[in-house]
């Protein structure tokens, strides 16, 4: 790194990982090693902002780390021994002889070249937690996004996501112990749930930050990075192809997400021409692969997501095969966002054909079952129900109810982008 801090975050986002995990090895702790690369990279702040130059942010921190473990080690045994012979003298003992120099613990790493990224992502990603304390730890541990920031991505308190955070690491400590990255077996074994982790990671992204502004922001772009070391360890598998291809294809459809004025702007009002066309071509080979060898939750999603990708139109999407595909997906991982997004594929599908009384019944039975779910579904798919009822009203006519929907949504939505959008059309 130069000596001035400007492209620090660019820096940060790729040393983070390697700094955690050389320190983790080397205390034994995760819960230690994520503070002290944070001791480290703000002391790496202070020498770039004073026009220093330290070389490669990475060893420069790791360095930093252990000595800042060594000290306080030192320091610490330096007031046992003080104590221990302050207790000998009162009791009328001989003192003890002093202590040896504590050695720092060699803690436990793998010895192959597993990502650094993806190693601790297998640490975090333990089956012994939680699926949000799981969100918390690889946001926090692989991504090196504060609590503040993960409470933002997450739509919950500061607070709460302290205390996810405090609660994951104290059950990963109970369940495992000291610092160690799985081997081979148990990798295969763990894979699901980091498949899940990374989806988690890249939904945050394309749902909170449709346009970030700088490369710690951009949540999407790490979840790339990772699901190519993903491929790179397990390039047979389908649901890890099926995984990069969702990811690849909704990069590929991020530019033009927001409008001049700071409103998203929905699928159906897009530029496909601003999509990125390497991107998407990539994404499709990927879905191919995945359709070939698997047909689990990945491979499903990524061809939905191809489906939306290729169309000419969005009026031209093969709206009755993404209908086909997200009810084997419910059948395969029944989250309620995706019975949401089901509902609205087969909105879509009765509007795109003629009127008849058939068309107007399927739309009633759409608009109950989003009602439904509206009202007692898990909040993030009560919140997508809510904008496609908004969305629906607003197709069929029912302008004033509408308005009143998106005045509604403008006030609880948790994206600004989203926000803007439903202001527009509540006004309009």
């Amino acid at each position: 790194m130069t000596g001035s801090a400007a492209g620090l975050g660019e820096d940060f986002a790729d040393a983070w990982p390697r700094v955690v995990r050389a320190l983790a090895a080397y205390t034994g702790s995760l819960d230690d090693a994520q503070e002290y690369a944070a001791e480290a990279m703000a002391r790496a702040v202070a020498e770039a902002g004073g026009g220093r130059s330290i070389g490669s942010l990475a060893a420069w921190c790791t360095a930093v780390g252990k000595r800042a473990f060594l000290d306080d080690r030192r320091r610490r045994a330096a007031e046992q021994r003080h104590v221990e012979r302050e207790a000998a003298e009162l009791a009328g003992r001989p003192r003890e002889a002093e202590w040896a120099e504590p050695e720092a613990s060699a803690g436990v790493m793998s010895g192959d070249a597993l990502d650094d990224r993806l190693a601790l992502l297998f640490v975090a990603c333990d089956p012994a937690l939680t699926e949000q304390a799981r969100l918390v730890l690889a946001l926090r541990v692989v991504c090196g996004l504060d609590v503040p920031r993960i409470a933002a991505h997450l739509g919950v308190q500061p607070s709460a996501a302290a205390a996810r955070l405090t609660r994951a690491k104290r059950a990963l400590a109970e369940a495992r112990g000291s610092f160690r990255v799985p081997e081979g077996p148990e990798r295969r074994a763990r894979l699901p749930v980091v498949l899940a982790s990374v989806a988690g990671m890249f939904t945050v992204a394309h749902r909170d930050v449709l346009d970030p502004g700088s490369p710690l922001d951009d949540l999407g772009r790490q979840a790339l990075s990772i699901a190519d070391a993903l491929v790179a360890e397990f390039p047979d598998d389908a649901e890890v192809r099926g995984l990069r291809a969702v990811v690849r294809l909704g990069l590929a459809r991020r530019p033009g997400r927001v409008d001049a004025a700071g409103a998203a702007v929905p699928l159906d009002e897009a530029d496909r021409r601003r999509w990125d066309g390497r991107l998407i071509e990539a994404g499709l080979s990927d879905a191919a692969a995945a359709a070939e060898r698997g047909d689990g939750r990945f491979v499903l999603e990524a061809a939905i997501a191809g489906l939306h990708t290729a169309a000419p139109s969005f009026a031209e999407t093969d709206w009755e095969r993404v209908v086909t595909f997200y009810r084997a997906l419910e059948r395969v991982w029944g989250a309620p966002s995706v019975t949401v997004a089901r509902l609205v594929a087969e909105q879509h599908l009765a509007l795109f054909s003629p009127p008849s009384g058939e068309r107007t019944a399927a739309l009633r039975a759409v608009e109950r079952e989003l009602r439904v779910l509206a009202d007692g579904a898990a909040p993030y798919a009560a919140l997508d129900a809510r904008l496609a009822l908004a969305d629906l009203a607003r197709r069929t006519g029912r302008r004033e109810e509408a308005a009143e929907r998106y005045a509604a949504l403008a006030a609880e939505v948790p994206t600004e982008a989203v926000r803007r959008l439903c202001e527009r059309r509540a006004a309009g």
